[in-house]
């Protein structure tokens, strides 16, 4: 359709219609707003510019992540296409963080809290500044789904565009990224290579500007906005270093003009419709276990029916198709150069997979923007396999219940594991403690390593498993060994894992009372994660349990710990007000 869908109840107010502004009181003639337009002045306002529909720019550059140095640039070109089209830009910045090179540090409590820190102050400037819409650019995990959060929120007409995906590193003529460098600490650590080998491939591994190059957690997430109807179409599937990248920034500037015009807002393209496309697309990418928590974010900010039980629907139904990292053998880049993720989805919509009648930014229904895109890739790749030969006929984001997590937990089993693990307990209190038993060498074929106290509020923050996980693939024990958590999981880990456990050990989940020891199943079938024990015994320890001690008691992270809600219910901080 061309015409706006019919806008859901929102509390936000209406979007501006071309060229009056609505949300600032700029055009208000006399003194009382003399002092505003004097400001603007000294920032580079002509007179005419305050007749212009004011277009922020949303920035997440910073040089601690390679994922986010190049936004800068990105960030111009969007602002040259408001101005393109009649509007009058405004670029500012909010914070990102690294998990890559935080990871496995007390500093990797601050990542997940960062996309509620992130979502605020992009609500916070845009509200304050009163702008009539805006392009939000983000490069990596957990600026993304803060970006939609806050697109979500000030329901302003706006665009999001992805930085763009890593170029991969190369390491005697194999394709090598971030995740190699984590997998070679584990082979380091078994004898396999020595500190030379290391040094090297740490040195190769990100070879400039993007995000983590295989379908890890930014890239899964850019390809989950893109099927929201939020991004520009193949948006998702472009590289950082691109021509495509800075066209698509320039048309995105573009795209919010039309919107305003239009008076389409994102509650006319977030609908619970919507977010199944989403969840189907990136079912079919093999993405990462996180999307589950940021869609939920997402949808709770739109204020959109989701649960983790809609993962397994759309997954009893939806075939993992695409042979990418970190399960699989390629790299973004791989998909990007046979024509990225629009065959897929129209492969997807031809299947009746997809819903095409939703509205996306282009002002275009997703089936209009696929009309033209042929549902093929190129002879001979091997990149995404056909219907007939997927990698694996039903999704690899399994929720589980069972006795160990009664309020749910989330699988990654892409089946090259297996199925169905059972093993006995090697306990953990902290992400440190496991990793240092497992560098030691201490974990053995048939165990269950369980990290706790890692969940939004034990943490707090819910830290991400890579370290861990790398290291028992690293060695060798992909699917020897099986690792559950109330932590969370990086797009890069991959083996026998369940994160997301609910509730966490912090607040009295049965995970605070599991014992070295203990005989634990996993079984991603019957999607049961059940510590054998008597229930009687359960409840026994339970019983004695005590809450420990939080581990932060001001700043951020003891804020955070007390708004959070479950991971269940995405890990937000808005919900509970």
């Amino acid at each position: 359709m061309d015409s706006a869908m019919p806008s859901k109840k929102s509390s936000a107010p209406p979007a501006a219609s071309a060229p009056h502004r609505q949300f600032s009181g700029i055009l208000v003639d006399g003194p009382e707003r003399a002092a505003s337009r004097a400001m603007l002045h000294a920032v580079g306002f002509q007179r005419g510019d305050f007749k212009k529909n004011q277009i922020g720019i949303a920035s997440t550059w910073s040089q601690v992540t390679p994922c986010n140095m190049h936004i800068d640039r990105l960030a111009l070109e969007s602002a040259k296409g408001v101005e393109a089209a009649g509007g009058k830009s405004l670029i500012f910045n909010t914070i990102t963080i690294s998990d890559g090179i935080s990871m496995g540090t007390e500093g990797m409590k601050y990542s997940l809290v960062s996309r509620e820190v992130i979502a605020d102050s992009i609500e916070t400037v845009v509200g304050c500044e009163g702008l009539d819409g805006f392009v939000a650019i983000g490069g990596c995990d957990k600026n993304m789904p803060a970006c939609v959060m806050a697109m979500a929120r000030l329901n302003r007409p706006s665009v999001f565009v992805y930085g763009g995906t890593i170029l991969p590193g190369c390491h005697k003529g194999k394709d090598v990224d971030v995740v190699s460098v984590f997998e070679a600490v584990g082979q380091h650590a078994g004898g396999q290579i020595d500190d030379d080998e290391l040094a090297a491939i740490e040195q190769c591994a990100i070879p400039g500007p993007g995000s983590c190059g295989g379908m890890y957690t930014a890239n899964t997430m850019a390809s989950a906005i893109e099927a929201l109807g939020l991004s520009l179409p193949n948006s998702s599937a472009q590289t950082a270093v691109g021509d495509e990248k800075m066209q698509d920034c320039f048309d995105a500037g573009a795209a919010v003009l039309h919107l305003i015009k239009r008076g389409i807002r994102p509650s006319d393209i977030l609908s619970r419709e919507s977010f199944l496309n989403s969840i189907t697309l990136i079912t079919a990418l093999g993405g990462s276990t996180n999307a589950v928590l940021h869609l939920l974010a997402m949808a709770q900010a739109a204020n959109v029916k989701l649960s983790i039980d809609d993962f397994t629907k759309i997954g009893a139904r939806t075939p993992v198709l695409a042979d990418l990292k970190p399960s699989g053998k390629y790299v973004m880049y791989e998909l990007v150069k046979i024509g990225g993720t629009l065959p897929l989805m129209k492969l997807l919509l031809n299947a009746g997979l997809l819903h095409g009648d939703v509205l996306t930014v282009t002002g275009k229904t997703l089936a209009q923007n696929l009309a033209k895109v042929k549902p093929e890739y190129p002879a001979g790749q091997q990149v995404i396999r056909p219907f007939s030969d997927p990698i694996k006929k039903s999704g690899h984001l399994a929720i589980l219940y069972g006795n160990l997590a009664p309020g749910g937990s989330v699988g990654k089993i892409s089946g090259k594991e297996g199925e169905r693990f059972s093993g006995k307990a090697r306990v953990f209190d902290s992400e440190e403690a496991s990793m240092a038993a497992i560098t030691s060498r201490k974990i053995k074929a048939g165990d269950v390593i369980v990290i706790r106290l890692e969940g939004p509020k034990g943490g707090p923050g819910m830290r991400e498993m890579l370290g861990p996980t790398s290291a028992v693939m690293g060695l060798g024990l992909g699917k020897q060994v099986a690792l559950i958590t109330d932590g969370r999981f990086s797009g890069g880990s991959h083996g026998f894992v369940v994160g997301h456990i609910t509730p966490e050990a912090f607040c009295g989940g049965p995970l605070a009372i599991v014992k070295n020891g203990d005989p634990i199943t996993i079984d991603a079938v019957s999607r049961q994660l059940t510590l054998d024990l008597p229930q009687a015994e359960i409840e026994a320890r339970l019983a004695k349990w005590k809450q420990p001690k939080p581990r932060y008691t001001r700043g951020v992270l003891a804020k955070y710990a007390k708004l959070v809600t479950s991971a269940s219910e995405g890990a937000v901080t808005d919900a509970n007000l």
